[in-house]
């Protein structure tokens, strides 16, 4: 059994040597091997350096220095498809794997497949290292023809979800067959919430493993927008940054897999740029 391992990576040295060292310390399933494909994005800190004296097993692609995340993770994915692996294991680079995460994952995509004849993705959740309280996992729609989600709890068994963040995210060599990597629609977010859909648009299913796979910090901030401290200018540019609102990207999605909301999520996403006390009062 091989194992693919996909990272991206840009200008955060220490966070992905120590993520590859957790990666070392994986307890595997008997004959089982991993590779690790790591794209590091042009980084100035000696990222790919450290990557390639440290761990010269890794495959590093050099990236452009405009990949961002879902870029980065394709060019892995791109890789490691000659690799003929059988599962691909996203992997964020400031995530930590608990020793038996891919093991875990192996067995809740077996488990299903043995029981039910279909295969599966499996979400990993984390938690934050001091806090303990979940940061990343599947998500569950509220209504299918809404985006609207939560984090769904999962202590003890295994259970579905819609969609899933890529911080552990087990993709089984079928479904890329079927459905492929991740979409060069995305540049930098939505890449996984949008692969997770399509495997399940195609049949497939998407799983989350009780308890928790690893450790990961949310930095992602209360807010997903600028406040009105913000200048107009500089929402502006949050809007369409793709570390921000990423708007291009946003609007494909909803078109993608919420056609029905597509006018009034537009509308929600300038209110909340042009107007974030209003948004603030009626959200």
């Amino acid at each position: 059994m091989k194992i693919a391992i996909l990272l991206a990576t840009f200008n955060r040295k220490e966070k992905t040597l120590t993520c590859l060292r957790n990666l070392q310390k994986q307890r595997l399933p008997e004959g089982a091997v991993i590779e690790v494909y790591l794209t590091d994005d042009a980084s100035s800190d000696g990222t790919a350096d450290a990557v390639r004296e440290q761990f010269p097993d890794t495959t590093v692609i050099d990236g452009t220095g405009s990949l961002y995340w879902s870029g980065g993770m394709r060019s892995s994915w791109k890789a490691a498809l000659s690799s003929d692996a059988d599962y691909y294991l996203l992997v964020n680079d400031d995530t930590y794997l608990e020793s038996d995460a891919i093991l875990r994952s192996l067995q809740c995509i077996n488990d299903y497949l043995r029981e039910n004849d279909t295969y599966a993705i499996s979400v990993g959740r984390t938690k934050d290292p001091v806090s303990g309280e979940v940061t990343y996992g599947g998500y569950r729609l509220y209504k299918r023809k809404k985006l609207k989600h939560y984090l769904v709890p999962n202590d003890d068994k295994v259970v579905e979800c819609d969609l899933g963040c890529a911080n552990i995210m087990m993709v089984p060599s079928q479904i890329a067959a079927k459905i492929g990597i991740i979409s060069d629609a995305y540049t930098h977010g939505f890449g996984d919430y949008d692969y997770t859909l399509r495997a399940k648009e195609a049949g497939f299913k998407v799983l989350i493993p009780p308890g928790v796979l690893g450790t990961c910090v949310d930095d992602h901030g209360a807010k997903d927008y600028k406040s009105s401290d913000t200048r107009l200018p500089d929402r502006i540019k949050y809007l369409y940054s793709p570390t921000g609102l990423a708007y291009t990207d946003y609007v494909k999605f909803v078109r993608r897999h919420f056609p029905s909301i597509t006018y009034s999520s537009i509308a929600k996403i300038w209110i909340k740029t042009l107007f974030p006390v209003v948004y603030d009062r009626y959200k």
